[in-house]
C-alpha cells in the first residue's frame, strides 16, 4: 500500500463522523456522507457541492460544509478545508472538533479557520433572580478576533445597551436589570443580542430569554433577637434554715425557763404544757424550713429584659423601613429559553 493511501486511511480512523450523529433529510448529503465513510473524498466533495445547491436546513448546510472541510483535509487541500470551515462557523459557531478523536491535520486547519472569521461563540446566561438595579445578570460569550463588541437587550418595555466595548476572548459582562430609561424590565420574553465589527466583517448572536418581574422579598419582623433570650424576671430563692434554727431557739428558751422556775420559789409550772408549747414552735419552724419560698423578683434579669425589649423595638423599626424601601423594588427572575442561538453571517 502507498504512503499516500496510508495516510488517508489513518486520517479517515481518527476523523470523527461529521457535525451530529442524526441523518440527513436530504438525499444528496447523505450520498455525501456515505462517500466520505467509503473514503471517497472526491465523490464526497462533488455531493456535498451539489446538496449546498438545494434547499438545505441550516444544520444540513453546516453538515454539508464540515464534510468539505474534512474532505479537502483528506485531500492535503488546506486552503478549500479552511474556507469550508470558515463557512461551518459562520453556519454554527458554537462548534468543536474533538482533538482525541480528531486528526491534528483537521483540528489544525479548523484552527486555522476560527482565528480568520470574526464570529460571537457560546453566548449564554444562567437562570438569576435579583433585584433590578442592585443585582445583576452574568453574560458570557467569546469573540474570535478583536472586534467592536455592542451588548444590549430589547424586549416589551424598551431596549437597553448593556455594554459596548472593544475586546476579543472570553468577555464577561452583567445586566442589572433596568432598561435605557431606568425603568425595570416588564415581564415577557426578551432578547439579548451581542454584535460584533470589525472593519468591513461583522457578526451577531442572540438568545431569547424570559423575564419575571415581581415584588421584591420583604423581611419578616423579629420576635426575639437571635442569639439572645429573655431571662425569667422572678427568682426562687434558695431555702433558708433560719426558721427551724429560730424554732429550736425558742424551744431552747422554754426548756430553760422550765427549768429557772423549777428551782424558784414560784411554785412548780406544768410541764406538759410547756413541753407542748416547745414541740409546737419546733414543728412550726421546721414546716417553715420546708415550705417552697415564694419568688421574688430579678432585677438584673428585669434590666437585661428591658434592653431586650428596646433593641427589639428598634431592629423591627429598622425592618419595617427597609420593607417600605423593598415594596418599592421590582425582583426579576431570568430564565434562559431552551432555543438554539441564532447567528446572523456576514
Amino acid at each position: 500500500m502507498s504512503r499516500a493511501l496510508w495516510g488517508a486511511v489513518l486520517l479517515a480512523v481518527f476523523a470523527a463522523a461529521p457535525v451530529g450523529s442524526q441523518p440527513s433529510g436530504n438525499a444528496t448529503l447523505r450520498r455525501a456522507e456515505a462517500a466520505y465513510r467509503d473514503l471517497s473524498y472526491g465523490q464526497t466533495i462533488a455531493d456535498a457541492r451539489r446538496a449546498l445547491a438545494e434547499r438545505l436546513s441550516r444544520a444540513d448546510q453546516a453538515r454539508a460544509y464540515e464534510l468539505l472541510g474534512f474532505a479537502y483535509a483528506a485531500l492535503d487541500s488546506a486552503r478549500e478545508s479552511t474556507e469550508a470551515f470558515k463557512q461551518l462557523l459562520f453556519l454554527n459557531p458554537d462548534r468543536e472538533l474533538d482533538p482525541g478523536r480528531i486528526s491534528p491535520k483537521i483540528t489544525s486547519l479548523f484552527a486555522l479557520a476560527l482565528g480568520q472569521v470574526l464570529v460571537v461563540r457560546h453566548l449564554g446566561i444562567d437562570s438569576a433572580s435579583f433585584v433590578a438595579g442592585s443585582g445583576a445578570l452574568p453574560i458570557r460569550f467569546a469573540v474570535t478576533r478583536s472586534a467592536r463588541v455592542r451588548t444590549r437587550i430589547t424586549g416589551p418595555g424598551g431596549e437597553a445597551v448593556v455594554d459596548s466595548t472593544l475586546g476579543d476572548g472570553t468577555l464577561r459582562l452583567t445586566w442589572n436589570g433596568l432598561l435605557r430609561d431606568g425603568r425595570p424590565a416588564p415581564s415577557g420574553d426578551h432578547r439579548l443580542v451581542v454584535e460584533a465589527s470589525s472593519g468591513r466583517d461583522s457578526y451577531a448572536t442572540s438568545i431569547t430569554v424570559r423575564i419575571h418581574a415581581g415584588a421584591a422579598d420583604t423581611l419578616p419582623h423579629l420576635m426575639t433577637l437571635p442569639g439572645y433570650e429573655m431571662l425569667p424576671e422572678t427568682e426562687v430563692p434558695p431555702r433558708s434554715w433560719r426558721p427551724l434554727g429560730v424554732a429550736f431557739l425558742a424551744t431552747a428558751a422554754t426548756s430553760g425557763a422550765m427549768v429557772a422556775l423549777e428551782n424558784s420559789s414560784l411554785g412548780t409550772p406544768p410541764r406538759a404544757g410547756l413541753a407542748a408549747i416547745g414541740v409546737g414552735t419546733s414543728l412550726v419552724g421546721l414546716l417553715a424550713t420546708l415550705k417552697r419560698p415564694a419568688p421574688v423578683p430579678a432585677l438584673a434579669n428585669i434590666r437585661y429584659n428591658a434592653l431586650l425589649r428596646e433593641q427589639l423595638v428598634r431592629r423591627n423599626a429598622e425592618i419595617a423601613a427597609e420593607n417600605t424601601r423593598r415594596r418599592r423594588q421590582v425582583k426579576l427572575t431570568v430564565t434562559p429559553l431552551p432555543t438554539a442561538p441564532r447567528e446572523t453571517a456576514p
